[in-house]
């Protein structure tokens, strides 16, 4: 069996993955990527369309001059990286154990791993659509890879269900192909994906979006011939007599993402309520020296904002390193960051007490959308420790905050803060 050394592995290729490498390397540690696909550049390869760039280089670029731009830092700086390559274990002690078809079975031992494998879609199977299983059904980001990368055309007239950022893309890049797309179905009252998608993408090409609709029925046996759509209640239950019929020869669901984290669990990282690992601060999950960043972690709207998380994940496993491999925690010295009213997830979900005094990124998105807000932090005596004015809030756009909790007044005994989201008191404070 071949064995690798190295202080840091990446597992993962992709925007993220890549900008974690070249931090660790810039800092003068051995650093090895691991990509399961036969290139590196991860999903931005397949995603031509642009509006990627603007945060991290201040210019708009499509996805892959994004993801080339991190490739040939990775060349210049000769990091070496294991294409074709799947993890199939991670230790406790950070041993990694992979497969190719090249080397068979191989042995990676690590001081410090950083996690970027990104995120995968739902699928039928995750939504229950009922009908028989004909060609046609794709997933958004499968066709994506169909027509961007392929060169292949899946099918004539389209229905996608669901209104995530790529479903809404392809609705354009399939309209631009000079097929029809006879509407965008989502079950929520507003799209799941960035309003700029929605104007940009649907709305500039008059594609029909039907809120508060969701498929109820397959049509076809060895071919989608068509779907029934129903309007769903408050609790997305059908309501009887509402169903309509819209003839199409192929489905894309665009549905929503899952966090790839069958790695991170087999490992022993504790998963939080949003998919991902639990971590701290530092991005560190509850196994030492073991960091996630990306879509791993969390599934983000912009790739600019992956890179600027896999750029923090990358200097805190420097930090990690250099200091020995850090310092166990114990439950007492650490806050958990518990989402509250009108809140999904937040990270980092646990702080370090000893951290307090430094400024924390907090993320989190909420579960509907809602204007004229305010964001508060509380403790667990439900005293008010910071507190800022929103204009709206949606769900698909996630929040960042960058606090000093030290400053703002939290009792060092604190066991725990609840950040909510609730209609705005009307009182005197900054506007957004």
């Amino acid at each position: 069996m071949k064995k690798y050394k190295a202080d840091v592995v990446v597992i993962g290729a992709g925007a993220g993955g890549l900008a974690a490498a070249i931090e660790v390397k810039q800092a003068d540690l051995s650093v090895l990527i691991i990509e399961r696909d036969k290139e590196l550049g991860g999903i931005t390869l397949q995603c031509i369309h642009n509006g990627f760039g603007l945060k991290e280089f201040e210019e708009e670029l499509t996805g892959p001059e994004y993801a080339q731009r991190f490739i040939n830092r990775v060349i210049d700086l000769k990091i070496p990286y294991l294409l074709d390559t799947m993890v199939i274990e991670i230790t406790k002690d950070k041993k990694l154990y992979a497969v190719n078809k090249k080397e068979g079975l191989i042995e990676v031992g690590a001081k410090a791993i950083i996690l970027a494998m990104g995120c995968r879609e739902k699928t039928r199977g995750a939504i229950n659509i009922p009908g028989f299983r004909p060609t046609g059904i794709y997933t958004a980001g499968q066709a994506q890879r169909f027509v961007n990368i392929e060169g292949y055309l899946p099918g004539n007239t389209y229905v996608i269900l669901g209104s995530g950022d790529i479903g809404m893309i392809m609705a354009r890049r399939l309209t631009w192909e000079g097929c029809t797309v006879k509407a965008v179905v989502e079950i929520q009252p507003y799209v799941s994906g960035l309003l700029r998608n929605q104007v940009q993408c649907l709305e500039d090409y008059g594609i029909p979006l039907i809120t508060t609709y969701t498929v109820t029925r397959i049509h076809g046996r060895d071919r989608i011939k068509g779907v029934t759509i129903s309007k769903v209640g408050r609790n997305f239950d059908r309501i009887i007599g509402s169903e309509k019929f819209i003839e199409c020869d192929t489905l894309l669901l665009s549905v929503g993402l899952i966090p790839e984290n069958e790695l991170t669990l087999q490992a022993g990282a504790e998963l939080s309520k949003n998919g991902g690992p639990v971590v701290d601060e530092n991005l560190e999950t509850t196994i030492k020296g073991i960091f996630a960043c990306g879509n791993v972690l969390q599934v983000h709207d912009l790739v600019d904002l992956v890179t600027a998380e896999a750029k923090r994940a990358g200097k805190n496993a420097i930090e990690y390193i250099n200091s020995r491999y850090g310092k166990e925690l114990k439950k007492k010295e650490i806050i958990k960051c518990v989402p509250g009213e009108n809140v999904n997830y937040v990270k980092p979900d646990i702080i370090n007490k000893r951290n307090l005094s430094e400024e924390i990124i907090f993320t989190f998105r909420v579960r509907h959308p809602d204007r004229r807000v305010l964001i508060q932090f509380k403790d667990e005596n439900n005293s008010i420790i910071y507190k800022r004015k929103k204009i709206y809030v949606i769900p698909s756009e996630m929040l960042e905050l960058n606090i000093n909790l030290g400053e703002s007044g939290i009792n060092p005994d604190c066991k725990s803060i609840t950040i909510e989201v609730i209609p705005r008191p009307e009182v005197l404070i900054e506007e957004d």
